[in-house]
């Protein structure tokens, strides 16, 4: 499934291609599923030339659970037969194809426990939480964290992943998220249609991790919840992350990046059993346009399912 142009849902082709060979350095993948990510529609649309610049035709879908079909000059640590998952690179051939070619580094072994197609509902978003709560954020065992936001799929992974740190989280939803929020962990949750967050978070936090398109004011008027010295980390990246230097608050904007050992690691927490990977809905590779032309009603992660071999 790819575009030649940028534009709506229709301009994705569900067309053949010739089968990808691996150079140096890389795998092919027998693709088991992708995912849909916000950013699969802003690229699509042309709204992201900039920051992310495809060539096209372009296929999207960043994230990829696949086998490891054959290997190319130089690969090591990983074998045909593998079953891996990555998030690809952002400007170049995503995993909405039978297989997709992908740099050894990026892979890491799939989930334990878990469908293979499912664990295309892991990489971007578990990295982003992860990234978001440790790297940037610095969160460690019995701070406070307050993630705006948290009933999209990064949401989700960031209340599991701070309350396995040993952090208190509270989380802001909607209606339709407060039982999955409140099931993810989240010590409080808050009603963002009912309450003020402002008002409705009554203690300081350590970390504010924000994933809402909220307006602008709101965004800067969330520092004042962050204690001296904390940190406001914000994923939408079209609204600059605010800071308070007076009191020692920074703000960061995350733009995530792929990490195999990071992905590894999350991997293994969902094999464990102390990650859970949520899949609002299957859907087949034929369908993807849809997946795209729905993208403003969609709640939960979106798995778009291309072989059901693993």
């Amino acid at each position: 499934m790819r575009f030649h142009q940028y534009g709506d849902p229709d301009v994705l082709r569900y067309e053949d291609v010739e089968l990808p060979v691996p150079g140096a350095g890389e795998v092919r993948i027998r693709v088991a599923a992708t995912s849909f990510n916000g950013v699969d529609g802003n690229i699509r649309a042309g709204f992201m030339q900039g920051p992310i610049p495809v060539t096209l035709p372009h296929t999207p879908g960043l994230d990829v659970a696949g086998t490891v079909d054959a290997l190319g000059e130089g690969v090591a640590g990983v074998a045909v037969g593998d079953e891996v998952i990555g998030f690809l690179p952002m400007t170049g051939t995503g995993a909405s194809a039978e297989y997709v070619i992908a740099p050894a580094g990026i892979l890491a072994p799939a989930p334990k426990g878990l469908p293979l197609a499912d664990a295309a509902a892991l990489p971007l978003v578990g990295l982003t939480a992860w990234q978001a709560l440790f790297d940037h954020g610095g969160l460690k065992a019995g701070q406070r964290v307050l993630v705006n936001g948290a009933g999209g799929a990064v949401g989700g992974y960031a209340v599991q992943l701070a309350k396995l740190s040993g952090a208190h989280v509270v989380a802001t939803a909607s209606p339709r998220s407060l039982a999955r929020v409140r099931a993810a962990g989240a010590d409080e949750v808050v009603d963002h249609t009912a309450a003020d967050v402002l008002t409705a978070v009554t203690e300081p936090v350590d970390l504010v991790l924000n994933l809402a398109p909220v307006d602008p004011a709101v965004l800067a008027a969330l520092v004042g919840l962050v204690r001296p010295g904390g940190v406001l980390v914000n994923t939408t990246v079209w609204m600059p992350a605010p800071s308070d230097e007076g009191r020692g608050v920074r703000g960061v904007d995350l733009f995530v990046r792929s990490d195999a050992e990071q992905l590894a690691h999350l991997a293994t927490l969902v094999g464990s059993g102390e990650l859970r990977v949520e899949v609002a809905q299957r859907v087949p590779l034929a369908e993807l346009p849809a997946v795209h032309a729905n993208a403003a009603g969609l709640s939960g992660k979106v798995v778009v399912v291309v072989s059901t071999e693993s």
